[in-house]
């Protein structure tokens, strides 16, 4: 795999090497893998939301359709070339600013806000192992008694074995049963049950696609000791 980036000016010299990118100073990001490469058929599909050629439980289909999303709301373009056999190239397209920016200066330790954890009983639901003990690891250090689950069916043993569980903190992409389903079940049984979403996609293709309703608590992967605190806090203080 090889990553690229550059300066670009697309005007009226150069339009035709840059076909469909409005005339405009870009910043270029390039990646080139030499795999196996798309058919046009599933290039016409790449940057549709769920669409994959991936296995159950191997990919979800928004990693190009997040990326897609986000370009197009940056005013910029993405470029796809591929071909059976002789691999993919993806050009990024983003608007360059041609401007001096005064960069703030860095905080110092002394500056940073303090943690506020809790002592409630929180459950971290997360097929990532390496995830799920960054979430349990951290969550401990802020004060929280923690229990983890791989999946929804152990996740639901053991809010029947610990009707104490405040929050339930889960992924949103999980195989068999994702996180909404998960929270659904478990509020079934639990109605007073608080829940934080965590995903790597974004919350407009999640909403767009009908997979969470816009109004629910969700953090982004990946996420900071202080961000985690701070949607805990606003979760369990919150209606859902």
């Amino acid at each position: 795999m090889k990553i690229e980036t550059r300066n670009q000016r697309v005007d009226l010299d150069t339009a035709s090497a840059h076909a469909g990118v409005p005339a405009g100073d870009y910043v270029v990001i390039a990646v080139t893998d030499d795999g196996n490469g798309m058919t046009p058929e599933v290039m016409a599909r790449a940057f549709d939301p769920f669409f994959t050629t991936k296995q159950v439980g191997q990919g979800t289909g928004l990693g190009l359709s997040q990326v897609y999303g986000f370009v197009q709301q940056s005013a910029g373009h993405v470029k796809l070339d591929s071909a059976p056999g002789k691999g993919t190239r993806v050009q990024v397209y983003l608007p360059r600013l041609l401007a001096d920016v005064d960069m703030p200066a860095a905080a110092s330790d002394d500056d940073a806000p303090a943690l506020h954890g809790g002592r409630e009983h929180i459950l971290v639901v997360d097929d990532d192992a390496a995830v799920r003990a960054f979430s349990v690891d951290a969550l401990t250090e802020l004060g929280y008694r923690v229990l983890a689950a791989d999946g929804a069916a152990s996740a639901l043993a053991l809010l029947q074995a610990h009707p104490e569980v405040a929050l339930l903190f889960t992924d949103v992409v999980m195989p068999e049963v994702n996180g909404r389903q998960l929270a659904e079940q478990a509020r079934a049984r639990h109605p007073q049950l608080k829940v934080l979403f965590a995903t790597g996609n974004s919350r407009n293709a999640l909403v767009d696609n009908n997979v969470l309703d816009a109004q629910v608590h969700l953090i982004g992967k990946p996420f900071t000791i202080g961000e985690l605190a701070s949607r805990v806090r606003i979760a369990l203080a919150g209606d859902g």
